[in-house]
């Protein structure tokens, strides 16, 4: 193999990326180095190190490549930690794209898309994933929720648990865990508003703004049955006492034209469902009107009350199949 295969070879283990030291042990030399940077065969990612394949660098390309610089004492911490274990979460905006990255002894700041912190994370909270250094999920969680605000940390929470990187049990430990740290104090109570059950950090949302406004569900993934007693889906939130499910579309099942069609089908078999079922959709452009989506909520549950005091049917609870 050539030296270029070599380098080519190591990148591939690091995500893409190599620094300028371990294309030198391949035997390129500085100037063969700067020729393929100015002919923008590769890219600059970090000082001194470059991402050999075309397109803006993933996640774990730039992870990489500030632990290449910082040293192997760096580990990826809190949101950037949570992304590369799959949890949900944090939201693209002003920050998502930094690294964070705990390096001791060097300081704590942010820079040039880099979130360093000073923490002295031990050895038994870090781990190696995908060739990465990270923290582990309880400490990933741990970070976040002091780093984030209410509803990502609530949603990082949430996420970590149905993914069954962490178990509901172990909550109350790592809260405390995060006594005496920055942040604590205001965190506290979100770790008592998780739930498990959520699939995604827009129903995590959505259940935050109903509770804040008292109208917390009463169950999340209800299953909803059709009158031959088959599943016709399961509600993303439930009053099972009022008749009323909720569902959380996102953008993601509605990427493929294919995709629309089969989420619409199974809203139309859970309205459908025994029991005249009150099925209300929310997306995320809705979120931005939390009053208007409590409003939506708080009529649907009040109606079939209604129904009730004038001695007509009311809406069943769709959860049980028929006999």
């Amino acid at each position: 193999m050539d030296e270029f295969g070599a380098v080519t070879s190591l990148a591939a283990s690091q995500h893409g990326v190599v620094s300028r030291d371990q294309a030198r042990s391949c035997g390129l030399s500085d100037r063969a180095v700067d020729r393929l940077v100015r002919s923008r065969r590769w890219a600059k990612v970090r000082p001194n190190v470059y991402r050999v394949e075309p397109g803006p660098p993933p996640l774990a390309a730039r992870v990489k490549a500030v632990q290449l610089v910082l040293g192997p004492r760096a580990v990826a911490v809190g949101p950037t930690a949570a992304r590369l274990w799959g949890m949900q979460g944090p939201m693209p905006g002003p920050g998502y794209e930094h690294v964070h990255v705990s390096a001791p002894g060097r300081g704590s700041g942010a820079s040039a898309g880099v979130r360093r912190h000073g923490w002295d994370v031990p050895a038994g909270e870090t781990t190696v994933r995908g060739g990465l250094r990270l923290t582990t999920p309880g400490r990933t969680v741990r970070d976040t929720v002091l780093l984030t605000d209410r509803y990502c940390a609530v949603s990082v929470v949430d996420s970590a648990l149905n993914l069954g990187l962490v178990d509901r049990g172990d909550l109350a430990e790592l809260a405390a865990a995060n006594a005496g740290r920055i942040g604590a104090p205001r965190s506290r109570a979100w770790w008592t508003e998780a739930d498990g059950r959520a699939e995604s950090t827009f129903e995590t949302r959505l259940r935050l703004v109903l509770t804040d406004r008292g109208l917390a569900p009463q169950e999340l993934q209800y299953p909803v049955f059709t009158a031959a007693g088959e599943l016709a889906g399961r509600a993303d939130l439930a009053w099972p006492d009022r008749g009323v499910v909720a569902e959380a579309d996102g953008a993601g099942p509605h990427t493929l034209p294919e995709a629309l069609f089969a989420d619409r089908e199974r809203h139309n078999r859970m309205a459908a469902a025994p029991g005249r079922l009150v099925l209300l959709r929310f997306t995320w452009s809705d979120l931005r009107h939390p009053d208007q989506i409590a409003e939506m909520v708080r009529a649907a549950l009040t109606a079939p009350q209604a129904l009730r005091e004038a001695g007509e049917p009311t809406p069943g609870s769709g959860g049980a199949p028929p006999p």
